[in-house]
């Protein structure tokens, strides 16, 4: 009997935990998303939509100078405005060939900017907060190392996609040349 009195306490333990859990999240970061979220909104009217799209109708140009644009840019602005998963439909402006490797840019993005700008990807937000607490308990500031995280996340974008847009062109070469062969 005490046995089951123990597992019953633990069951609705359990339960108090997560409700716990839930009651910080309402009085802590989901207030913060709703208010970001709403700033973000506000300033997508005030910019414009016409204009954010014309950044990535400027980065469907050729040539090696519009890779930053392409690769860097477009991803950072449409994680930030657009945030996941809507971050990438900004690959309409491009050519069929750069969509792969922008899809790679945007999708390599969404978790880099979370320690400066949680309305990005408020579902992975608990990874974040997890490493947070971990780096805040050691001592450590955490806004330097959220600005490390988003900055080294823009080169790691600009190299993927630049390596993404070349195994494309690679493949696509390839199904042509099966293509003819066939």
């Amino acid at each position: 009997m005490q046995a089951l009195a123990t597992a019953a306490e633990w069951f609705i333990g359990l339960f108090k935990a997560g409700a716990d859990n839930f009651v910080g999240l309402v009085t802590g970061i989901v207030p913060l998303l709703i208010v970001l979220m709403t700033f973000v909104n506000a300033l997508i009217a005030l910019i414009g939509p016409d204009k954010i799209d014309k950044v990535g109708e400027a980065a469907a140009k050729e040539g090696l100078i519009y890779y930053p644009i392409r690769y860097m840019i477009l991803p950072f602005l449409s994680v930030f405005f657009l945030t996941n998963p809507m971050a990438y439909t900004m690959g309409r402006f491009l050519p069929e060939k750069y969509k792969p490797a922008f899809y790679d840019s945007a999708v390599s993005y969404v978790h880099p900017p979370l320690g400066i700008f949680p309305h990005v990807n408020p579902g992975e937000y608990f990874v974040w907060g997890g490493i947070a607490a971990g780096v805040e308990q050691a001592g450590y500031n955490l806004s330097a190392l959220a600005i490390r995280y988003l900055l080294i996340g823009l080169v790691v974008i600009l190299i993927r996609g630049i390596v993404t847009e070349r195994i494309t062109a690679i493949m696509s070469k390839r199904a042509v040349s099966t293509e003819a062969a066939s």
